[in-house]
């Protein structure tokens, strides 16, 4: 069994109700859901909220929330790990048993169909533990520096000051857009983190990879989606 489990709490600050926000002229969390039914990998797509409105947007758009997330597990300081790990558990003590786990970020609308299969697929005929998407580092990472408390520069790694760029090891980070799961490697995997040698990356381009954090963030994330539909129609 194949499971979608899309954390979506209500108490959003710095963009109050991200989550069912209208991005081009939807619900943010409706590109997530759609995306999940769409690619036709998913035997249950779960909204895990703590919002009674968050939880019936969801189920408009064709996902399930058998259940209101606890309290404990819906401040600010929970990592979606906490709340996929209570959405497992529940299907455990219902009788169900997911071989595989996508936990698919409720704010990606950049998400992009076949990304979600490549990803699925190349996990499957694996014995990694996890498959996401990576994009890379807009500039070397090795030449970065930090802000003092004196208001001055100082770099992470001198010693790279008078290395050519391309001279150095490109570095990727997270695409932050979903995440899949085998759980039973999971469980043997004596607890490794996900960014290691138990993953997959799956590379995309910049401009498919957008945080959604701020105001500024969320007007950048609505011009990119609307550059990359004006690319499909013109294709």
């Amino acid at each position: 069994m194949r499971v979608a489990i899309i954390p979506a709490r209500g108490g959003s600050k710095r963009i109050p109700r991200k989550n069912i926000k209208l991005f081009h002229g939807k619900p943010i969390i409706a590109y997530s859901i759609e995306a999940a039914v769409t690619s036709r990998l998913f035997d249950k797509i779960i909204v895990s909220t703590d919002d009674d409105e968050i939880a019936e947007v969801a189920r408009n758009y064709g996902a399930e929330t058998p259940f209101i997330r606890p309290p404990e597990l819906s401040d600010d300081f929970t990592g979606s790990g906490a709340v996929v790990a209570h959405a497992i558990q529940w299907l455990k003590d219902s009788g169900i048993t997911p071989e595989y786990v996508c936990t698919l970020y409720s704010t990606a609308p950049l998400i992009q169909i076949d990304v979600l299969i490549e990803a699925f697929d190349k996990l499957s005929k694996s014995d990694a533990v996890h498959a996401f998407p990576v994009t890379s580092m807009p500039a070397p990472i090795q030449r970065s520096f930090k802000i003092t408390a004196d208001n001055r520069l100082e770099m992470f790694w001198p010693e790279n000051f008078y290395t050519r760029s391309q001279d150095l090891e490109e570095a990727y980070h997270d695409a932050g857009q979903f995440y899949w799961t085998h759980l039973a490697r999971e469980e043997a995997s004596q607890e490794k983190i996900s960014f290691s040698d138990i993953s997959i990356p799956i590379i995309l381009p910049r401009h498919l990879v957008q945080d959604i954090d701020t105001p500024e963030d969320w007007e950048f994330a609505e011009l990119l989606y609307e550059v990359i539909q004006r690319t499909k129609v013109r294709k």
